[in-house]
């Protein structure tokens, strides 16, 4: 068997660190994928993926990301049970297990105007 995946693309917001009650730091993020083909408008079609990241690595991308970094992600595809009025929901979500910085935009830097 085997999970493994590996997605480039950016950042839709800046990222914040949560640390759990157990201590664990934990940071959710989501990034924009753009599809290898054209639609039949001829445009390109954007994927929204939402990534978790933990401990050391939801740090370092949340203290060197903000939105709009390019980023690559190699991880592995879980899905969560959740209950809503009763109604079952999987969700679908990347546990990225390594970051790469490809073209980052750093929460300190000054913006041009």
């Amino acid at each position: 068997m085997l999970n493994n995946l590996v997605l480039v693309g950016r950042t839709v917001e800046d990222l914040t660190v949560v640390t759990l009650d157990s201590g664990l730091k934990t940071c959710r993020m989501v990034i924009a994928v753009q599809r290898g083909f054209k639609n039949q408008d001829g445009e390109y079609d954007v994927d929204f993926v939402p990534v978790v990241l933990w401990d050391g690595i939801a740090e370092a991308v949340a203290n060197n990301c903000k939105k709009g970094s390019v980023v690559g992600v190699k991880g592995r595809i879980q899905v969560r049970l959740i209950e809503v009025k009763d109604i079952k929901l999987n969700i679908l979500e990347v546990v990225g297990e390594r970051v790469s910085f490809i073209n980052i935009k750093r929460p300190d830097a000054l913006e041009s105007v």
